[in-house]
């Protein structure tokens, strides 16, 4: 990575976000949105919003980060209740699931924008996402949803390392995506699925294990881990504590996945699908 050219984006896109008068952001709390934030704060100063969908798909502790963040950096915050589980389209879980959820909440954020006056409204779609399957892009984009770092040309890594420089705590923070991408295409979604990823995560998470992910396979529990944790999480009495654990749950089954964690790991099955 140019560590110059790096920052010479952030530049550019600093003076991008200023011509924008005002802008919500749709902020979840993770690297990109975060970024995004903070340097939309640098351009418009107190002309910035915040906006985070408070939705059972998003884990209780990632809320509460966020709003921390929010609180220390005086950026006015509003929590934007979603219902996704109540859209046919969302809980049937086909491959186009997240086209719906996003077009949910672009439709909320662009009515807040509305009524706050504010001009613009965007999220924290990076560079790299081009390159991975995004329905919610797509949605997005249909919405006029405006994506800052991607006009920027900004991938992951050079936000990471900008991040960093700018002393945000989330430059190193491991990657997120909602609950509902726990759960293979063509499997309802429920409530009570939701509920046991949320509580088998939040158990692995008290663990100290950096990235993790929880696949609910109906009645087996697939777990991801780095592969540098693989040791750790078999080592005789934690395995012996998840395996009881994740049973009180309702799992029958509790396997661990040799390959280790993987982004999108569930989207291997649209291939095959595809042909």
């Amino acid at each position: 990575m140019d560590e110059n050219s790096a920052r010479q984006k952030k530049q550019n896109l600093l003076s991008n976000l200023h011509s924008l008068e005002s802008l919500l952001v749709a902020f979840s709390g993770g690297v990109d949105s975060t970024f995004l934030l903070a340097v939309s704060r640098q351009a418009l100063g107190d002309k910035v919003l915040a906006g985070t969908a408070d939705s059972v798909l998003h884990p209780s502790r990632e809320r509460e980060e966020a709003a921390r963040f929010l609180k220390l950096s005086g950026i006015g915050h509003i929590l934007i209740p979603t219902e996704e589980i109540s859209l046919p389209q969302f809980v049937e879980n086909n491959p186009d699931r997240c086209y719906h959820c996003k077009k949910l909440l672009s439709q909320k954020l662009l009515e807040i924008a509305k009524q706050r006056a504010l001009r613009h409204v965007a999220h924290g779609a990076n560079l790299d996402d081009l390159g991975d399957y995004r329905p919610g892009f797509k949605a997005a984009q249909e919405a006029g949803i405006l994506a800052p770092l991607i006009d920027a040309g900004l991938t992951k890594e050079e936000i990471r390392f900008l991040s960093r420089e700018m002393g945000l705590p989330t430059w190193n923070k491991p990657a997120m995506a909602c609950l509902a991408s726990r759960i293979p295409y063509g499997h309802p979604i429920t409530i009570q699925k939701l509920q046991m990823i949320r509580e088998g995560e939040d158990f692995l998470y008290r663990f100290g294990f950096r990235q993790f992910r929880l696949r609910h396979h109906g009645d087996t529990a697939r777990i991801e881990v780095e592969s540098a944790e693989i040791e750790k999480i078999i080592e005789p009495s934690l395995r012996k504590e998840i395996v009881e654990k994740f049973r009180e749950m309702g799992f029958l089954h509790i396997a661990l996945d040799l390959e280790g964690y993987v982004t999108g790991s569930l989207n291997r099955a649209l291939g095959k699908q595809g042909g």
